[in-house]
């Protein structure tokens, strides 16, 4: 970190402190500039563009299916939700009707993927935060998934598994069985991990009334996911605006509740996504026992070509609504695609919570917010 003192006037000095883009509390290419009065901080201002790779402008130079790799790309950790998103939208635009069976599998995919997500998610918070541990445990769960779905579409990370009108590939009986035995495992490493860590009494302190975010703040600059719903918001796409199989599925939707400290601290960011690895297992459950068999991909031509038009679609992904804004002008190959992705909204707030947090709270907000920075820069 580099240093600057800045004179303020009637004998005040601020100091000015340069944390990454290559710190590793970031986990990506991230800057933030801390602007403290010793080690309280007035601001810390969030600097983006390091990991930019035009992903939005590659569109318009390729395919509609050529164009399904690269959203893998929008977010490493998340790459079924992107697939998921931008298929919706060029579905949407050009009438394709998605079989019952590839919804299915595009959910028990899906929440699959969620679960890897939130098993780094939190396990880099407990290490961000001192306890090494537990990151150590989640990450071999996540191995155990990406096992799985390297079965079911041969990619452990970019799965290129959901495709415009369904999916690429099946899953037969012997693997929706493995996927059941990996529930039947996980769902006692879930109670182990409530026993363990999440009401360990340093990580509690760390984060219990920390960097607080109202629910008219969370609304306000567009948080969304658990980021919204910890601060006590109850909002989740696949129950408010149900897309797929969502409205088939029972399940609930976990919401801070202020349970160590005040509702929107960065415990309950915490302890939301802990809960949710419990319903994402309960939805893979209901989708294994009522999944239906038949086509796994609708009627789509060779050439996609949607008509002139506009569409935006959104999932609900691991950080919550993932969007694609996509304009068609009649070819093959997109007009426009814009992405809205949650990563982004959770920086714009950083600076306007941060003001007299201690510096090493800022690493348990990042932490928290599960900034990740390919969603920042597209």
């Amino acid at each position: 970190m580099t240093t600057v003192i800045r004179e303020l006037g009637d004998e005040q000095r601020e100091l000015v402190l340069n944390m990454g883009p290559h710190h590793p509390s970031t986990h990506g290419v991230l800057r933030f500039v801390l602007h403290t009065d010793g080690e309280v901080m007035r601001k810390a201002v969030p600097e983006i563009g390091y990991l930019h790779r035009g992903l939005e402008k590659i569109a318009e130079s390729t395919t509609y299916p050529g164009y399904v790799p690269y959203t893998d790309r929008v977010n490493y950790l998340e790459a079924m939700f992107a697939n998921e998103a931008f298929s919706k939208a060029i579905e949407s635009l050009s009438d394709i009707e998605v079989p019952e069976r590839a919804q299915y599998l595009r959910a028990i995919a899906g929440e699959l993927n969620r679960i890897a997500s939130h098993n780094i998610t939190i396990g880099c918070i407990t290490m961000d935060l001192g306890a090494i541990t537990p990151f150590v445990h989640l990450l071999r769960e996540r191995e155990t998934i990406n096992d799985l779905i390297e079965a079911l579409c041969g990619q452990r990370v970019t799965h290129h598994y959901v495709r415009i009108g369904g999916v690429a590939y099946d899953a037969d009986d012997n693997w929706l069985k493995q996927v059941e035995k990996f529930l039947n495992h996980f769902e006692a490493i879930i109670e182990e991990l409530d026993n363990l860590i999440v009401y360990n009494e340093i990580l509690v302190k760390r984060m219990a009334d920390v960097a607080v975010i109202t629910a008219d703040d969370a609304v306000g600059f567009g948080l969304v996911g658990p980021n919204l719903r910890a601060s006590g918001v109850d909002w989740d796409l696949r129950r408010d605006m149900p897309y797929g199989i969502y409205p088939k599925l029972d399940f609930d939707v976990p919401i801070g509740a202020g349970e160590k400290g005040t509702v929107g601290d960065c415990f309950d960011r915490f302890v939301v996504r802990v809960r949710e690895l419990k319903q994402s297992c309960r939805i893979i459950r209901q989708c294994i026992n009522n999944i239906p068999d038949g086509d796994i991909i609708g009627n789509v031509s060779r050439k996609i070509k949607p008509p002139k038009g506009e569409v935006y679609s959104c999932v609900e992904g691991a950080r919550g609504e993932l969007g694609v804004y996509v304009v068609s002008d009649g070819t093959e190959k997109p007009y426009r695609v814009k992405w809205r992705s949650g990563s982004f909204s959770a920086m714009s707030i950083i600076e306007h919570i941060s003001e007299g947090l201690m510096i090493a709270d800022l690493v348990a907000v990042i932490a928290t917010l599960d900034v990740i920075a390919p969603e920042t820069d597209r």
